[in-house]
């Protein structure tokens, strides 16, 4: 089995032509055609909620596609927007709920909102992306969780932005040499002690990113020197997306975006 770090670098050492192969593979082609031939004809929350294919592939490209099941808490992120301080996509610290908000805004922009190219190919784009990084980890799983973790990572501006989702946890543990049961400690001793080891602010520099994720696919490497098969996954089995219990989905929908 390819090692994280040879995998890691396989694809982003061209990841136009990665990415590229995605679209063309037809499970991807058929839900990105399907996608964009009727996204246009949404025009409220009630009919991209009554629409079920649409909505998993837009959940599916922003990594939600574990709380598609979820449509109650879908509809109250979508109902609340962006522009509201006190909107649940504002309050949850988790950034991809607030990304889907924006994309999808109808509270602002109404039935305008699906004409915009951020719903369209954006979306397609992000789409593209959550499959190579599925596909990736049916080689290695640490080579998806750090592809994952270079796009998602220099959007989280606290510790507890870390904490909230268990992909970017279970890189950031392991580059840091913490043990996975520091997860049953406190919030406030896990920002704690991520905090004490690593500036976040450090991930949203490219060369130091970089850096990082070497250390992570170094020790991950270390770990599984003698796996014969992938790992099993840390994120659910939708595609790209990540597992947030209802624990901490509950802990964190009070406490701000950033904070």
């Amino acid at each position: 089995m390819l090692t994280a770090a040879a995998a890691y670098q396989s694809i982003s050492r061209d990841l136009t032509r990665s990415l590229d192969s995605v679209a063309k593979s037809p499970a991807v082609a058929r839900e990105t055609n399907y996608y964009l031939e009727n996204i246009g004809k949404v025009k409220s929350i009630d009919d991209f909620m009554a629409n079920k294919r649409l909505l998993r592939y837009a959940l599916t490209a922003h990594g939600l596609s574990d709380v598609a099941y979820a449509g109650a808490l879908i509809r109250k992120v979508l109902e609340g927007g962006t522009d509201n301080d006190d909107s649940l996509a504002n309050k949850l610290v988790d950034q991809r709920y607030r990304e889907f908000a924006k994309t999808f805004n109808f509270v602002r922009y109404a039935g305008a909102t699906t004409a915009f190219d951020a719903t369209q190919s954006g979306t397609v784009e992000m789409y593209k992306r959550q499959v190579l990084e599925q596909n990736t980890g049916t080689v290695n799983e640490g080579a998806r969780l750090a592809l994952y973790f270079s796009r998602q990572a220099p959007k989280v501006t606290s510790a507890l932005g870390l904490l909230a989702d268990r992909a970017l946890l279970t890189v950031t543990q392991t580059a840091l040499g913490l043990a996975p049961s520091t997860s049953n400690l406190s919030l406030e001793a896990q920002q704690k002690l991520i905090s004490d080891k690593l500036d976040v602010a450090d991930l949203k520099d490219g060369a130091k990113l970089e850096k990082f994720l070497k250390r992570f696919m170094a020790r991950y490497d270390a770990d599984n020197a003698t796996t014969t098969s992938s790992a099993v996954s840390i994120m659910n089995s939708g595609l790209g997306s990540v597992a947030i219990s209802s624990e901490l989905l509950a802990a964190l929908q009070n406490i701000r975006r950033g904070t």
